[in-house]
């Protein structure tokens, strides 16, 4: 079954930005198989495959059906490395059907869009989407879009803020002007950490 790409509905010049910033540390978090099982309203156990920039993961958590249990797994294995993580909250999710996409069974394998909304520690909203015909997928795709943004944004942040002082060092002023702004920007996407924390204060 094809599935559309991931639709991730935040400023598109920020998410550009990041990944230059990145170039090829970039990570990139893609579905590859998911296995959800579940006890209704008791229980919910899911199983993540994905590959991070190429490289194979296997993720499992459980929740209180497959959005909780989705981003408890997610959340949960990337944000002991990237602490901004345990600081997003989750804000909103919305399912929606275009019956007229469907092609079969009384509109039954209609397209469906999820979108997770978030809100970072500035309570920043962010909503991130994906449409297929299987509500679960789109719903894993739209959290790890969530977990992928906020990685690479909190990386960016760091990598942006280790240039400045090297440029600093250097005396480039003009390096200094440009890094600074990027910096500006970048810091709007992320959400707390005691890394970036530490890295806001110093440029204050």
């Amino acid at each position: 079954m094809r599935y559309t790409e991931v639709v991730t509905q935040i400023p598109a010049e920020n998410a550009e930005l990041i990944r230059r910033i990145l170039g090829k540390g970039y990570l990139e978090l893609r579905l590859t198989r998911l296995a959800v099982d579940e006890v209704p309203e008791l229980a919910t156990r899911v199983k993540v495959e994905v590959t991070e920039s190429g490289a194979a993961a296997t993720i499992e958590g459980d929740g209180v059906g497959p959005i909780d249990a989705l981003w408890g797994a997610l959340v949960g294995r990337y944000a002991k490395e990237y602490q901004s993580l345990k600081t997003v909250q989750l804000a909103g999710f919305t399912v929606s059907a275009a019956i007229e996409s469907k092609v079969r069974r009384a509109g039954l394998d209609a397209m469906a869009t999820v979108e997770v909304a978030v809100v970072n520690s500035d309570g920043r909203r962010f909503a991130f989407a994906d449409t297929s015909r299987s509500v679960t997928v789109s719903a894993a795709r739209a959290v790890i879009a969530v977990v992928e943004y906020f990685v690479n944004a909190e990386r960016a942040f760091v990598t942006l803020s280790h240039a400045r002082k090297d440029a600093v060092a250097r005396g480039r002023a003009d390096l200094v002007a440009r890094y600074t702004a990027e910096l500006a920007e970048v810091v709007r996407s992320t959400s707390y950490a005691e890394i970036i924390d530490t890295l806001r204060k110093e440029l204050a």
